[in-house]
């Protein structure tokens, strides 16, 4: 499975990214998909979730302002995200997640300015 995640760039604090993560994998409408971050000298956090049935999870400091989604035919997940803050600066990646294993894409820089 490959993964190619885009959308990532440079936007004033208060603006808005979509990032996209296309998946070359057979399993994908059938398996967990999300969205992680890691900034510089912090742990890489899971930031988004979005299983197969569509339901959603977000970590509480993007609750409202990101929105996971899927388009299982495209085998694309985005992360519309709104309203952003400097500290939301971090490379985002996606991640397919199998039950034994798991598939990371390459990461996309996100870089918010205050």
């Amino acid at each position: 499975v490959q993964l190619q995640a885009f959308g990532g760039g440079l936007v004033q604090a208060g603006g808005s990214l979509r990032l996209s993560c296309t998946s070359s994998g057979s399993m994908f409408s059938s398996v967990p998909m999300h969205w992680y971050r890691q900034a510089p000298g912090k742990q890489r956090e899971l930031v988004a979730t979005i299983n197969s049935d569509g339901s959603t999870s977000y970590e509480d400091s993007v609750k409202g302002r990101f929105t996971i989604s899927r388009d299982n035919g495209k085998k694309t997940v985005s992360l519309e995200m709104n309203s952003l803050k400097p500290e939301d600066t971090a490379v985002y990646y996606c991640n397919e997640d199998h039950d034994f294993y798991e598939y990371w894409g390459q990461g996309t820089q996100v870089t918010v300015s205050s």
